[in-house]
This record gives C-alpha cells, structure tokens and sequence, in this order.
C-alpha cells in the first residue's frame, strides 16, 4: 500500500486540502471557509475534513501525516503567529495572537503535523516535485499579492533560530522607499509584487505624460493584469514598468545570490505569467549586480507546478523530509 501525505494551504478566504501521492498526483481535495471567529470551531472543520479525505482514499493508500502552509506559520514550535488576516487565529481582544496548530490538530486526527509559511511550502514543493528537483542549493521567490521566500540548504529549508529566517520580500530595495504594510519602507514587496506593479503604474502614470492605454482606466483600480494586457497590445509605458519592476527584483536577486550562493533561483506567482516584459532586464540587473565569482552562473527558473494545485502540492511535501 503506498503512503500518502495530506496537504492544507490555509489562506484568509479558504483553507485547500488534499492528499497526495509522493509522486505529486493529487487524488483527492476539498475546499473549506476561513472565515470563522473561532479556532476551536476552525479546527474541528479541518480535522472533519481531515478524517472525510483520510476516509475517501483509504483504498488508495495510508496518509502518513499533514503538511500545512499558512501565512505566519512557525516550522519550530508549530504555532501560527500573529497573522493579521486569519480571523480564528485573533486573541480575546480580537487582535493577531498565537495559535498552536500542529499540535491541536495532531491530537484530533492522531497523525503528524508539520507546518510553515506559505513561501517555505512553496520552495519544499517545488523541490520535491516541481522544477528544482534534484537542486540541493536554491532560493524561491513567489511574486504575488506579495513577496514571499523560502530558501533551500544542502537540500533543507533555512529556518533560522526563530524559525523566520528568509523573509527576502521586506529587505530594503530602496532607501526611504515606499511604505510598506510591515511598518517598513521600501521593501521589495512594494514594488515586484502584484500590488507594487498596480503603485508602479500610478507613478508612472502621474509623471509621465506620454499616451496609454492605462489612463482609460481609473488609477487606484488598475491591476498588474490590466498593465500586462496593455504591454500585449504594444503600449510602451506598460511595458517601461515592467522594466522598472525587473531592474529592481534583479537587484535584488543579485543581493540574495551573495548570501547564499544558490544554484538557481525560482520564480513562482500571479506576476511570472509577465515575464516576457521583465525577465531579459531582470537578469541583466541581476548580473550587473554581482560578483564575477557569480556573473552568469545563476539560473533563473520559472516554477512548473500547476498554480491551482501548487499550493496543496507545496504543503503536502513538508511530509515526505520526517517519514523518509
């Protein structure tokens, strides 16, 4: 009988769960709210939905234990700590607390929990099934709504000794930049995520008079989707800010190479479907911003995980390291 691994992505709106073989096929998933005030009824959801898959795919094989990414999840202690949007993980006041999850839900289900952040997740994924494998030294970035990270060591995950270690989206990128919703400024997540193309675009738009197709639409509306189907159609100011969004995740990249000397680095997220616009001055950057040691050695890989199924598949994957 094979084992199986069960894989939860818990996001603000929805948690996504499925089980999934060690060769990366998803045989069976379900979708449940988020949107619940209380842990304890939040956890007896999850482990019902739990024991339903474990149930369903019995015939199938035996689940060995649950992979969980979350935002603000701590590989190390099992908690989830202080994630401003998951409303069951609040304190009485009703403000971000800590919550233990690893271990709660172990106790409902009996089976092994092992949980970190969303972009750890994303990187074990990759790793273990997608376009890294066999790489035992890169880094992940996932280009989203945000900037998140995770960065594979000798084949491990670096957690550090808080377990945090690899928040790359709020290193400074510019100084005195702009404010970002972690408190700082000028982090890169304000300017190669999704939401930091959209602000892009609003300075570009108020500075720069030439024609566009974007001034059609109303600013504090537009979407990084909306300046990609502009570029498509040849508008040049659409495309100047992908420049400026690839200069800058290139230095970046080119900074992050320097600590760790990776391999590769991955790309993964809503962003990456724009790359034909920023990855040639992504990659120039990049290596304008190295050392010779380095210059046009590192890869740059582009994640090949199915999207919709790459945040269950990333989690799931934290399973395999404990049972191996």
């Amino acid at each position: 009988m094979q084992r199986l691994a069960i894989g939860i992505d818990i996001g603000g709106q929805s948690s996504k769960c499925g089980v999934v073989t060690q060769d990366g096929t998803i045989l069976c998933q379900s979708v449940v709210t988020s949107l619940i005030d209380s842990f304890d009824e939040y956890l007896e959801l999850l482990a019902s939905t739990v024991k339903e898959l474990v149930r369903k795919t019995a015939s199938q094989g035996t689940v060995i234990g649950i992979g969980i990414g979350a935002p603000n999840a701590n590989r190390l202690d099992g908690t989830i700590r202080y994630a401003p949007n998951l409303r069951w993980a609040r304190d009485a006041q009703g403000k971000p607390g800590v919550v233990y999850l690893a271990d709660r839900l172990k106790e409902i289900t009996g089976l092994h929990v092992r949980i970190t952040n969303d972009a750890n997740a994303a990187a074990s994924g990759e790793h273990t099934y997608g376009v890294a494998r066999g790489i035992n030294d890169f880094i992940m970035i996932t280009l989203g709504t945000g900037v998140g990270s995770g960065i594979i060591t000798h084949g491990r995950l670096l957690y550090g000794h808080d377990g945090f270690a690899g928040e790359l989206g709020h290193v400074c990128v510019v100084q005195d930049g702009r404010q970002c919703n972690c408190g700082l400024k000028g982090c890169l997540e304000t300017y190669a995520s999704a939401m930091g193309v959209a602000r892009t675009a609003r300075e570009f738009l108020q500075n720069d008079k030439r024609d566009s197709l974007l001034r059609k639409l109303d600013p504090e509306r537009i979407s990084s989707k909306d300046i990609y189907d502009a570029a498509v159609q040849g508008d040049m100011l659409a495309k100047d800010i992908f420049v400026f969004t690839g200069r800058i995740l290139g230095r970046a990249l080119g900074d992050f190479v320097k600590f760790s000397s990776p391999q590769a680095i991955v790309l993964f997220g809503g962003l990456t479907k724009s790359r034909e616009f920023f990855h040639d001055e992504m990659v120039k950057a990049m290596n304008e911003n190295l050392m010779q040691i380095w210059k046009d050695k590192i890869q740059i890989l582009y994640s090949s995980l199915k999207e919709s199924d790459a945040a269950i598949l990333g989690a799931s994957s934290m399973v395999w390291p404990v049972n191996e």
